[in-house]
């Protein structure tokens, strides 16, 4: 019937009149079917119009979403996009910089002993009369360069002897020492490759550039790998022994980001204890994620968002941060009732966490902190209660949910020890998304353990404070040798400063 093409000016008889229809069939038209036709066209322009209103308010509602109000990534929003923070009223916004009167922070000297070289700059002629300068200065100015030594390799040798036995004739080679690796890469080089590949977030050629130019030590992109499997290896039985401990613990703090493995979605799991973090990577974000890295969670204390896979545990500890922006979305909104509860419901949750601060701060005791709790949940749920029978469909879906559910929100302050937040388990994914970022997630199966391997190990000595080069180059140093590896274990380091201190 040819193209018809609309002018929201024109009446419907000025329209049918651009419609183009070839001659012979219009000379075919009956009054009935031009009717028809004009008929259908209205109904068409009318959706369209719909339509054109719903796709407006969608974009209007993806341009108001914030960091601040949503789950969107801080990293999508430009820096001078991001709203200015007003100054506290009656204070002055402070300038850039260090601030008058504040403490000196500068590197502290050595002492000469410890010192590679020690230079004497002695005048030797008087910079006014030009006379001849004797003696030395008791107390002169100390001034100290630090720098690289020139980085060679330290390459070891082992000649392997193959003899002849005069009674039968037999060849016997030399067997290499316990512990020396068939390959040519050694205990300190693997591990710090692992760590520049895993820790430090660089890809396998720049990984290898770093080795043949600063450490001169030749390498290729494929040893950078076969080095990466000896490392993820050596790592394995201290990742799995952590594993194993996350199911004993009391609380843990849960969360997950989308990554890649190849071409399919994968999903970067993250549990965090008290003195350990351990990472998983699975190909979905269900239920049977969740169990495959802590185990049996029921009896756990979970600290979470509201992701629906949480739901079936026995006590969970739902984010106020999450909570935070979703409140702000609703004052964000257009909607004078919306907006009316979000300032309301934003109010109370100040004035908790103000409490919150007081009572971690020692100001306040336990059960002070649990009296003034009570009115601010009282108020908090009657809020919710009037989003569920506001009629509003912008309030109903939340409010419902958080009121139906409104004991996880309050578990902090029926448990002491507890967090309001899942701030911890975002502090311990950030590296790994990082990671995402640049690299865009893995290759291959082999890949995504040495990335949960290696992200486990290191979040872990951050926590427990201890060195994660030096673990590692004792984990591949056992690797080599067919010994035990070392433990991760909270338990075994209190062992291990004992022992070292004693």
């Amino acid at each position: 019937m040819g193209v018809l093409w609309r002018n929201a000016a024109m009446s419907k008889q000025e329209a049918f009149h651009k419609i183009t229809i070839p001659p012979e069939i219009e000379a075919e038209m009956t009054p009935a079917v031009r009717a028809f036709v004009l008929a259908a066209f209205a109904r068409f322009e009318a959706r369209i119009d719909e339509l054109e209103t719903t796709v407006k308010e969608l974009q209007e509602q993806v341009q108001k979403l914030t960091p601040q109000n949503s789950s969107v990534p801080p990293s999508t929003q430009h820096p001078h996009a991001r709203p200015k923070s007003k100054p506290k009223t009656g204070k002055k916004k402070r300038k850039r910089g260090g601030q008058k009167g504040h403490s000196k922070h500068s590197r502290e000297l050595i002492a000469p002993e410890e010192c590679n070289e020690i230079i004497s700059c002695i005048p030797d002629h008087c910079r006014r009369c030009g006379d001849v300068l004797e003696g030395t200065d008791a107390e002169p100015i100390r001034h100290q360069v630090w720098d690289l030594p020139p980085i060679e390799p330290i390459v070891t040798e082992y000649q392997q002897h193959r003899l002849h036995c005069p009674c039968c004739g037999i060849t016997t080679c030399g067997a290499l020492p316990p512990g020396v690796p068939t390959g040519q890469c050694g205990p300190r080089l693997a591990a710090f490759l692992g760590l520049l590949m895993g820790h430090f977030r660089q890809s396998k050629r720049r990984a290898a550039m770093f080795l043949e130019d600063l450490l001169n030590v030749p390498c290729s992109a494929s040893w950078t790998v076969t080095i990466q499997k000896i490392v993820s290896a050596s790592l394995a039985a201290p990742y799995e022994q952590l594993r194993s401990e996350l199911s004993q613990q009391k609380q843990l703090f849960v969360d997950e980001s989308p990554t890649k493995q190849k071409n399919t979605k994968a999903w970067l799991w993250v549990a965090v204890a008290p003195m350990f973090a351990v990472f998983g990577i699975f190909l979905n974000r269900k239920r049977d994620s969740l169990k495959a890295l802590v185990g049996n969670y029921q009896d756990i204390i979970l600290n979470c968002d509201r992701a629906k896979m949480y739901f079936d545990c026995k006590c969970l500890q739902w984010c106020w941060a999450h909570l935070k922006r979703d409140i702000q979305k609703l004052r964000d909104s257009p909607d004078r009732q919306v907006k009316r509860l979000g300032d309301d419901l934003m109010r109370q949750k100040k004035l908790l966490f103000e409490h919150w601060r007081r009572y971690k701060a020692g100001k306040i005791k336990w059960s002070t902190f649990q009296n003034l709790i009570r009115p601010v949940r009282t108020t908090f749920e009657a809020l919710l209660l009037r989003g569920v029978f506001s009629g509003n469909t912008k309030l109903t879906g939340m409010c419902k949910e958080l009121y139906e559910h409104r004991d996880w929100l309050w578990t902090f302050t029926r448990v002491q020890g507890i967090e309001p937040t899942n701030n911890t388990a975002e502090r311990s994914l950030r590296p790994a998304v990082i990671y995402r970022k640049l690299s865009f997630g893995t290759q291959s199966a082999s890949g995504s353990r040495f990335l949960e391997r290696i992200l486990t190990v290191s979040e872990t000595c951050r926590l427990q404070k201890r060195s994660v080069y030096e673990f590692i180059i004792a984990a591949v140093t056992a690797h080599y040798a067919t010994q035990q590896p070392p433990s991760l274990l909270p338990n075994h380091v209190d062992q291990l400063i004992t022992s070292t201190a004693a």
